[in-house]
């Protein structure tokens, strides 16, 4: 089903780039679509997704969590020798329960240690819908380019001008269980989608703007097996959601 989205991406008058390269090189005439993956858990489908996108040519952006069974360096540095952008996908304000300054310090020590095996020149924010901390405040106190960095997801992108599709909770459905992973969006940028096959015919009627599509590999899968598992616990971790949503509303 990824492959068939690619596929149908690359069949529009669209200019696929990373995040990077949307952020800092001069904008053509022609709209941009940003391939970006949250790499949350299940590194190896992420390795899977990048060959795929590698074999079709082209190029995307993964964000990597510091977090063990995510962290594996010769993982990361394979997606990067095909072209791909490596991304830091940090929590440290979660991690340090709110502390800004120990945040802020171990963002330090782990940037340093991704920096180690190749460029890190964009940041995202993992959102942790358990936690009481939204990571993108640790920025509230401290500029990120004073970290050789260019720019965040969350922050550096005008989400007014551009079209924000993210998998999260399962579906292309920004608020059924969209915790964190949310931007500032007008009301006619927002598609009413809820599988990818909605998402392939909403392309196919000419959506031409700038586009971001925000994938998770973990929610992706080549078996039927994997497939089951991924599906059963994104259901459990939804149901979690909906109890905190259900509070949330007045």
């Amino acid at each position: 089903m990824y492959e068939q989205l690619c596929k149908t991406i690359l069949q529009k008058p669209v200019a696929i780039r990373t995040i990077h390269q949307y952020l800092t090189e001069k904008q053509e005439d022609t709209p941009t679509c940003i391939l970006r993956h949250d790499v949350d858990r299940q590194p190896l489908t992420a390795l899977n997704m990048a060959t795929l996108e590698h074999s079709l040519g082209i190029k995307a952006s993964y964000y990597f969590r510091f977090i063990k069974g995510v962290y594996i360096p010769d993982i990361i540095k394979a997606i990067h020798a095909m072209g791909h952008e490596i991304g830091y996908h940090y929590e440290t304000l979660s991690k340090c329960r709110g502390n800004h300054e120990k945040a802020i310090a171990l963002f330090q020590e782990e940037l340093t240690t991704f920096r180690s095996l190749c460029p890190i020149a964009t940041i995202s924010m993992h959102g942790r819908p358990f936690s009481p901390h939204d990571n993108r405040n640790l920025w509230q106190k401290k500029d990120f380019r004073e970290f050789g960095l260019a720019g965040e997801c969350y922050l550096s992108i005008d989400y007014r001008k551009v079209t924000y599709l993210s998998d999260t909770g399962r579906t292309w459905n920004p608020h059924r269980y969209n915790i964190r992973d949310q931007v500032k969006q007008d009301v006619d940028l927002q598609p009413n989608l809820e599988s990818t096959n909605d998402l392939i015919s909403f392309l196919d009627r000419g959506h031409y703007r700038d586009t971001c599509i925000l994938t998770h590999p973990n929610r992706w899968a080549s078996s039927k097996g994997a497939w089951l598992y991924s599906a059963s616990s994104d259901f459990i971790i939804n149901q979690g959601k909906r109890v905190i949503l259900a509070l949330r509303r007045p």
